[in-house]
């Protein structure tokens, strides 16, 4: 029997994902909850190119003033046509002084922030289909008008 071969990491894509204002909701179950309107962006890949489809959202739990639990729904309209919808859910933890910085919209040094991904990859299309049976992980940085991204395959 062979011996199990150890995922590797390869480049998917970089994603720069453009926000609107929060929406607080307020305290619900124990976390403050928050929606983030998407407002479009782009997106560059190994030979192509896609645009953020304005009108997703980006749904946030903030518990313990320190983690922010965030799930995100949208879609990527490549160069070529085709469309992939992302559904992405992350962590973003930080001490309480970073995460306030963050929760008012002021810019923060990356690495004082932990941001990782699991975005989950959806699309139609036949050239893109092989991306419905694959897995991807990622990590993030937030900017005060916008969200970029990291995607990478698990291979």
């Amino acid at each position: 029997m062979n011996a199990l071969i150890p995922p590797r990491l390869e480049h998917f894509a970089d994603v720069a994902v453009e926000v609107a204002a929060p929406l607080e909701v307020g305290q619900a179950a124990g976390a403050l909850r928050r929606v983030i309107p998407i407002l479009g962006g782009s997106a560059t890949g190994h030979g192509w190119t896609a645009r953020v489809v304005p009108g997703g959202a980006d749904y946030q739990r903030v518990v313990g003033g320190t983690r922010a639990e965030l799930e995100a729904h949208y879609v990527l309209e490549t160069d070529a046509g085709d469309r992939i919808y992302v559904h992405n859910t992350a962590i973003r933890h930080a001490t309480p002084e970073v995460t306030a910085r963050l929760m008012r919209g002021e810019p923060v040094d990356p690495a004082d922030v932990y941001f990782r991904c699991l975005p989950r990859l959806e699309t139609g299309s036949a050239a893109l289909g092989w991306i419905n049976d694959r897995l991807f992980v990622g990590g993030g940085v937030r900017r005060p008008a916008a969200v970029e991204l990291q995607f990478f395959l698990l291979a």
